[in-house]
């Protein structure tokens, strides 16, 4: 669980990062450790890439949807258009565990 001033500070840092502003080395650097130790705080980086990433997103909208469940990559040269075989869909579905996938936070 995240101690009150440092979520209000993460989410002062997400923020910038949503709206496509510069964000310190140091603040940077915070967040990452931030959001490696705690799966609360990578959420909401993960969350604030997405929406830098796609600044036209609508609320209501799929990928505003996908985005509330914490589905899907920020980064959008992870996006497969199509499949080429059967192997291909199976390794889609694969899910890469984190380094830290055994720790709770």
């Amino acid at each position: 669980m995240l101690s009150t001033n440092y979520r209000l500070k993460l989410e002062f840092i997400c923020g910038r990062i949503a709206r496509g502003e510069s964000v310190d080395l140091q603040e940077m650097v915070w967040a990452e450790k931030l959001g490696k130790a705690n799966t609360s705080a990578r959420e909401m980086l993960r969350k604030a890439r997405q929406v830098a990433n796609n600044p036209d997103m609508m609320e209501g909208s799929t990928d505003h949807f996908l985005n509330q469940l914490g589905l899907g990559d920020p980064d959008p040269s992870n996006y497969r258009t199509g499949f080429d075989s059967a192997d291909d869909i199976a390794n889609w579905f694969k899910r890469d565990k984190s380094e830290d996938w055994r720790t709770r936070d």
